[in-house]
């Protein structure tokens, strides 16, 4: 798991970095990248954060398969995880976040 930023939809605002637990985006050139892509561990702060979609989610095998990007909206507690398959189905998974791993 991982998440990949859209250099062209990136304006710079650095708040990803600001929520990142890990570290593990940094500012170059006055947009995001991940530090050590490897690293994430998928805990979508970024993805939250980001006002601009320029950040995606990446998924491995485990939920949609390589090349699934995940886009994440808040309701209150609840996340909903919407996963783009590479064929281009959807997956909607909810979780609330107070009964899942805090970040």
């Amino acid at each position: 798991m991982s998440i990949r930023i859209d250099q062209d939809k990136c304006v710079g605002c650095m708040k990803c970095i600001d929520v990142c637990p890990g570290s593990l985006i940094v500012e170059k050139d006055h947009k995001a990248h991940m530090r050590y892509p490897k690293d994430c561990w998928g805990c979508v702060s970024c993805v939250k954060e980001c006002r601009f979609s320029a950040i995606d989610f990446y998924l491995g095998a485990d939920i949609g398969g390589n090349g699934s990007t995940m886009n994440v909206s808040i309701e209150g507690d609840i996340l909903h995880w919407i996963i783009r398959k590479k064929d281009g189905t959807i997956t909607e998974i909810q979780v609330n976040s107070k009964d899942s791993n805090k970040y």
